[in-house]
């Protein structure tokens, strides 16, 4: 199921949801889909796994994030190179920093 925004009120004071997609939940529609999910649950062999977030730029998985501070004026000529180079400042930075550990 899709995401599902902030409960609103209709004029009785009975809460319901709207979907990304449009479909309309009132607590009718959420305990008749439980009930469904309840009596015909879903086989979760068939299920594909999702995988979520970026891909590691490391072996096995493994990406460590570095973080560190730049004065503005830095920044903002970082930026200016990677829109100029067509990379992200992320690509931008692990280039540099790479080229400087070889040095």
């Amino acid at each position: 199921m899709g995401k599902v925004k902030k409960p609103n009120k209709d004029t009785e004071g009975e809460l319901w949801w709207v979907t990304d997609s449009g479909k309309v939940i009132t607590e009718k529609v959420a305990e008749e889909m439980a009930e469904d999910f309840e009596k015909n649950p879903p086989d979760l062999s068939t299920w594909e796994r999702r995988y979520v977030g970026r891909p590691s730029l490391g072996p096995n998985g493994l990406s460590p994030r570095v973080g560190f501070r730049v004065p503005p004026e830095l920044h903002k000529a970082a930026w200016a190179r990677a829109d100029k180079e067509g990379k992200s400042l992320s690509e931008l930075a692990r280039e540099a920093f790479s080229r400087y550990m070889d040095s």
